[in-house]
């Protein structure tokens, strides 16, 4: 038995048909060479030998009486896989659209508490000859780094897979739940354990509080000289914001991880602040379509990490903070650098409270009334009319830089899945993958109708930027490396008519043969030592233009390019295998 942290338990008493709390991810899937057999099959007893490696894959809910307080976790001896791992075939022409409406679909259905709360399917029926596995999970057993974590145990590093040592064998329980007795006892101990804990950090959560009131000088220049120019309590209304049905849409888009870094030290911001302009970019155009563009700056809802490095435990550790999309700034480069100063400040922030945030608090004789009032919000229209904290959800986690198979399968992309809420009908969570940066857009399909005209405005918000760093000098000391080459092959899906592709690689992204510019630098450094003293071979350099130095540091195309280059620089309609 293992009780379900306050944060944990949120997800649960917050969950209403209209706004499922589960996560999940769409990955397509490369068949072995030559491969003849059922791969549902295969599947099937694929995780039947690795469901013990992650306790998501094995525990169930159990309930308190009355629903008093948080439920907690038991182990399930009686898992039917025939349940969780599930078959869908598409009808033809089995497009890559159809898929991601049909995982849209299933996403929008509740998972089963009586049961371990997870469920996958195997999707065939591509026309590529390719198989997708659609995962979802209860977001009360895991957050987004977590479920990196878990998927390690399904994933190997090889196509032959790895040898798993099968769990020890229990005895069975008779009991299907627990009794009465001992859960009331249980959820009594905990409550007071809370209670304990909420005790002993008072004094820390007090200097906190203080810490408003008082902050230190020089933390404070900082966050102020950071702060972005124009940023206001609440986020203005848009047609994003409203109260949302059960009924989903999805896109995925793919983007280069390579040229995402390029850009992000090109212009001296973080990887993540690249991420935020591209989609501020593509809800000012996606917006300003329908004259719904707002004067003032648009706000993400940005969720951040609480895990200490090395936590892998399946459970949510995260907070949420609050960062300017700066939509209401026409220029890309200063939108960029304006989302940065919002970000930095809004981290500096969370980062002087980030050791008093409690994911664990006493809820006795509170889920009920919070189950309530989530249904209550969600059908009175109330969220109509409050002004929204935030306009759009967004949220990056750092996935595996190499290749991984599941069942032998190679997967070719990892976009995820996740929630949308009243208030906030648009969720864009992007997760790294060896060498991409798979965006997952999920959303109402009464608020978002058309969610792939985002998703294709991102692409060319990305473009955008990328053309830009060529002409604009590169931040002091960005020398980004070049752009390296494609290592997993994508999707295809030749009769794809939708603009679902892959952003285009700049020819301005890629660089020269290493040989062939060390040289001239080489021979040219020997010259200047040999002619002249350092102090007047600085005086040179200084007096060098700016723009000439900017154009050294960016990558250059080359002057013949290679058959495979063309193929990978190309728009390739295999990045939208989603």
């Amino acid at each position: 038995m293992k009780h379900l942290s306050g944060l944990d338990a949120t997800f649960l008493h917050l969950e209403t048909p209209e706004m499922p709390m589960h996560v999940g991810s769409l990955n397509v899937l490369d068949l072995p060479k030559g491969y003849a057999g059922d791969f549902y099959e295969d599947a099937k007893k694929f995780m039947a030998s690795r469901i013990h490696l992650a306790d998501v894959f094995t525990r169930k809910l159990a309930l308190m009486p009355f629903d008093m307080t948080n439920p907690v976790w038991v182990e399930d001896n009686d898992i039917d896989l025939d349940y969780h791992v599930r078959h869908i075939t598409l009808p033809k022409p089995g497009t890559n659209r159809q898929l991601q409406q049909y995982v849209a679909r299933l996403h929008s259905s509740l998972i089963d508490r009586s049961r371990p709360m997870w469920e996958f399917y195997i999707i065939d029926g591509l026309k590529s000859g390719q198989v997708a596995l659609y995962t979802k999970v209860h977001h009360a057993g895991i957050d987004g780094q977590a479920g990196v974590e878990v998927g390690k145990a399904i994933f190997d590093l090889e196509p032959t897979g790895r040898v798993v040592k099968p769990p020890r064998s229990r005895p069975r329980g008779n009991n299907y739940q627990l009794g009465m007795a001992e859960l009331a006892t249980a959820a009594l101990r905990n409550t007071a354990q809370q209670y304990v804990k909420l005790f002993k950090m008072a004094p820390a959560i007090a200097r906190a509080i203080s810490g408003i009131a008082r902050p230190d000088e020089k933390a404070a220049e900082k966050d102020a000289a950071a702060a972005p120019k124009k940023f206001n309590l609440f986020a203005p209304r848009t047609s994003l914001n409203v109260s949302i049905t059960n009924q989903r849409t999805f896109a995925g888009r793919t983007i280069s991880l390579a040229e995402t870094k390029y850009i992000a030290k090109h212009f001296g911001v973080s990887l993540n602040d690249v991420v935020l302009a591209t989609v501020s970019g593509a809800l000012r155009h996606y917006l300003a379509d329908n004259n719904e563009l707002p004067a003032k700056p648009l706000v993400a809802g940005v969720p951040v990490s609480l895990r200490e490095a090395g936590d892998d435990t399946a459970n949510n550790q995260a907070s949420m903070i609050l960062v300017s999309l700066a939509s209401d700034i026409t220029d890309p480069v200063q939108r960029l650098k304006a989302i940065n100063a919002s970000s930095t400040s809004s981290k500096s922030t969370m980062n002087r409270f980030k050791a008093v945030i409690l994911d664990d608090f006493p809820t006795f004789a509170a889920p009920w009334l919070v189950s309530g009032i989530a249904s209550m919000v969600g059908r009175s229209g109330i969220v109509n009319l409050l002004p929204p904290a935030a306009n759009v959800a967004i949220s990056n986690v750092a996935g595996a830089p190499f290749p991984m198979y599941f069942a032998g399968a190679l997967v070719t992309c990892y976009y995820p899945v996740s929630i949308a809420s009243h208030g906030t009908a648009l969720n864009v969570t992007v997760q790294s993958y060896n060498g991409r940066m798979d965006y997952g857009l999920i959303a109402c399909r009464r608020a978002v109708p058309d969610i792939t005209e985002i998703g294709d405005y991102m692409l060319a918000e990305h473009k955008l930027l990328m053309e830009l760093t060529q002409k604009h000098p590169a931040v002091a000391g960005a020398a980004p490396a070049p752009v390296p080459p494609r290592t997993v092959a994508e999707p295809s899906d030749e009769a794809e008519t939708e603009a679902e592709t892959e952003a285009k690689p700049a020819a301005a992204a890629r660089k020269k043969p290493a040989a062939r510019k060390k040289a001239p630098v080489k021979v040219a450094a020997k010259k200047a030592a040999a002619k002249a003293p350092v102090k007047a071979a600085a005086k040179v350099a200084a007096k060098a233009p700016a723009k000439t130095a900017a154009r050294k540091a960016a990558p250059k195309a080359p002057a013949r390019k290679t058959a495979p280059a063309k193929r990978s620089s190309s728009a390739s309609p295999r990045a939208a295998a989603a």
